[in-house]
């Protein structure tokens, strides 16, 4: 059916049409604010289109995948030999240790994938556990698009459901406030650094939380202030810190031994807060989580059960820490830096704490020496080496110089969770390897759920 509903729907344009949703596409970008900084966050004329099997295997395999990192997270901490292997920072340690007054440790996340839907194969490349964002973008562009012509059209043939993720993130924002049970009235503040690209996500989120009745401030790290244990986000008392500056960048910023003494460190070590995600979401966010999910060894010292491995095999790449060491490859033990020199056309190399493509080596698209030089500057700074998965591609259409194209783009599945369940997706676009909207290209587009009426 899907294949069927994709070609009805790239049917239903031709460059007239394709003109006239491009004007209303960009006409509701504009209104609703929906940029990446200074680009449309979306530059296509179709939304991905699931059927409720897909969304239904998605939820499965993620939640399995997020409770499974759970429990290598538990093992982990108790394991100094594994621990060393995340290479927390000594501020991150500080921050490791403190209560956040609420049990999950990653409230919201994102696990981001490809899926492809005409093979079923699903394979994900890292575990957004900190700082999800795209939420409220998702679910705005999802009423743009249903407001489209070429839309209204195809929903005379099928059904088109919209899964919304931003109403669960301010659900999971209170749920994880009452349960910190401090106070009974929330004064929310989202913190991230002034002048990011993101700031149209953070009105819309301030206006979904004041619809709620919670008064809402957005500010910088810079205009918090602490005192007599309350936190002041530019002058007003808040209690519930939606924290969407990463702790990496926190820490660099202030300093590993001296964040602490931040107003919002300090607020967070006193239990005046309720931080989400809080500070314990950091060991899920490395990007060596993927190589205690894929470590049999490690697995079994965490109790992770043979049949969850089995399934775990088929959905997390093989990553390992860049180490002068011995380890195994599909059962086989291997000299790690040979067999990343000696397979570098199935390896990329990613730093174990970054984000937005930066710092990414891909073996398959660099030559030798560009792949050894990688290799050994890996050596020097917490570095994974991954496992080249199976990449995902759909036609989409798009407006080029007045006219229709339909054009072959890679496509990314990045599920929302809230605690372990999926609610909501994010879907990226793009015509390189490097598929990430904050490395400078791309589209996203909505996900709809479709069934043929």
């Amino acid at each position: 059916m899907l294949n069927e509903a994709i070609e009805f729907y790239h049917s239903l344009l031709d460059d007239g049409g394709a003109r006239e949703n491009d004007a209303a596409l960009s006409a509701a970008l504009q209104r609703g604010n929906l940029f990446f900084g200074t680009r449309p966050i979306c530059i296509v004329l179709r939304p991905r289109l699931l059927g409720a099997e897909h969304y239904a295997h998605l939820q499965a395999v993620c939640a399995r995948v997020a409770i499974a990192a759970r429990q290598a997270v538990k093992f982990m901490l108790s394991d100094p030999a594994t621990r060393d292997l995340m290479a927390f920072t000594p501020g991150e340690d500080a921050l490791l240790v403190l209560d956040a007054g609420y049990a999950e440790p990653s409230a919201s996340s994102r696990l981001d994938s490809f899926f492809d839907n005409h093979t079923g194969s699903l394979q994900f490349v890292e575990y957004n556990a900190e700082s999800p964002a795209g939420m409220a973008y998702e679910d705005e562009l999802s009423d743009a698009f249903l407001a489209l012509p070429v839309m209204q059209e195809f929903g005379r043939r099928y059904r088109v459901t919209k899964v919304p993720a931003a109403p669960p993130m301010v659900q999971t924002l209170l749920e994880k406030f009452h349960e910190w049970g401090k106070s009974a009235d929330p004064r929310a503040a989202i913190v991230d650094w002034k002048g990011l690209p993101t700031q149209a996500e953070f009105d819309l989120f301030k206006k979904y939380l004041e619809e709620q009745g919670v008064p809402t401030v957005i500010c910088s790290p810079e205009e918090l202030s602490y005192r007599d244990r309350t936190l002041y986000a530019d002058g007003q008392p808040v209690n519930l810190i939606y924290k969407r500056v990463l702790t990496s960048e926190f820490l660099q910023r202030y300093g590993q031994d001296q964040a602490l003494e931040h107003p919002l460190g300090r607020a967070y070590r006193d239990g005046a807060i309720c931080l989400v995600n809080s500070f314990q979401a950091k060991p899920l966010h490395k990007k060596m989580i993927f190589g205690l999910l894929s470590d049999p060894a490690i697995m079994d010292a965490a109790g992770i059960d043979r049949e969850t491995q089995t399934m775990l095999a088929q959905h997390i790449p093989w990553t390992r820490r860049v180490q002068n060491v011995r380890t195994t490859y599909a059962g086989q033990e291997i000299d790690l830096l040979k067999f990343a020199q000696d397979y570098q056309d199935r390896l990329l190399l990613k730093p174990n704490d970054e984000y937005g493509g930066k710092g990414i080596t891909i073996g398959w698209e660099s030559s030798a020496e560009e792949w050894d030089e990688a290799l050994q500057a890996a050596l020097e700074s917490p570095f994974v080496v991954q496992e080249r998965v199976h990449i995902a591609y759909e036609d989409y259409p798009q407006v080029v110089d007045g006219k229709l194209h339909i054009g072959r783009r890679l496509v990314d599945t990045d599920p929302y969770l809230f605690n372990t369940g999926v609610q909501g997706c994010l879907t990226r676009l793009s015509t390189v390897t490097l598929l990430n909207v904050t490395a400078g290209g791309g589209s996203t587009v909505p996900m709809f759920l479709i069934e043929s009426k």
